[in-house]
């Protein structure tokens, strides 16, 4: 029996009701179905459950030493090289597929979210980009992960300055050429006995390390770069005119940075929000009138 049909297809007990069958029947949210079970999967897993509580406290103590410690030497330790090569090597190792599935997925999803919000809200003018779809984990070498961050902060600078401070207005035909389905299959995950560990744990223990081989100012920029959710939920919203949509996107106010110390959580937040927000995409998409051949 797989990890998925250990919840999904026990016996319901009404005394004992299993919370993760619970909210995958929940239709509220837009996931798809194999995204949603790949989710709870990873949420229901003995890892999350053993490992995560006893991984926490000490990745966020790491956190506090690594900062103290990048006080006294600030360019000691910093490395893009050996931080992709670092987690590339732990998520092939000892993540486990649903996780890394995820994982990859997110970039996928990140660009093109990108790419819509730029391509309608300047339907005349093309920003700079660097979409990033890494086809598997060993692409993830390529500096992905930084530059992930960077392609946020860029987007929204470049968004506004062609903007001119004027809002963004939804074109009168919107394009959804971009939004789809990435070519990536849960199956050719690794899947070694030793790829148990869970998205969040994963990211817990990733996210002092990050700290580690990055410069102070790359990993605090890097944990602000999560307060954007907000920023570009509501670019989302305006286009499609669903400001319904932002219930799904929270990560914070964007002007109220956080410390670093709950990086690891949000980020888990951030990772869900780019799911739900590029699901509300494929709807729309599917819901768009379809252009005459």
């Amino acid at each position: 029996m797989s990890r998925t049909e250990d919840w999904l297809n026990a016996a319901h007990d009404p005394r004992d009701p299993n919370p993760w069958l619970a909210l995958y029947l929940d239709a509220s949210g837009p996931l798809a179905d194999d995204v949603k079970r790949a989710w709870l999967t990873d949420a229901a897993s003995r890892s999350r459950q053993f490992v995560l509580p006893v991984v926490r406290p000490l990745a966020r103590l790491s956190i506090v030493m690594i900062q103290l410690l990048k006080i006294v030497l600030p360019k000691r330790f910093t490395s893009s090289k050996w931080l992709h090569r670092t987690i590339v090597w732990g998520m092939a190792t000892f993540v486990s597929p649903e996780a890394n599935w995820l994982i990859l997925r997110h970039f996928h999803l990140g660009s093109q979210v990108l790419s819509f919000i730029g391509r309608n809200a300047l339907p005349d003018r093309e920003l700079p980009s660097h979409p990033l779809s890494p086809p598997d984990i060993a692409a993830l070498r390529d500096d992905v992960f930084l530059q992930h961050d960077l392609n946020l902060f860029n987007f929204i600078i470049d968004l506004n300055r062609e903007l001119g401070g004027q809002p963004i207005r939804p074109p009168a035909e919107l394009d959804f050429s971009m939004i789809r389905q990435p070519g990536l299959r849960l199956e050719d995950m690794p899947r070694r006995w030793t790829n148990f560990i869970d998205l969040q744990t994963a990211i817990e223990v990733y996210t002092p390390v990050y700290q580690l081989f990055l410069t102070d100012n790359d990993f605090w920029r890097a944990t602000n770069s999560l307060q954007l959710d907000e920023i570009v939920g509501i670019y989302a919203a305006t286009l499609l005119q669903r400001p319904d949509y932002l219930v799904f996107l929270n990560n914070k106010h964007p002007l109220v940075p956080l410390t670093t110390l709950r990086a690891g959580f949000r980020l888990v937040l951030h990772g869900l929000s780019t799911e739900m927000l590029h699901a509300l995409l494929s709807r729309a998409k599917a819901q768009a009138p379809q252009p005459v051949a």
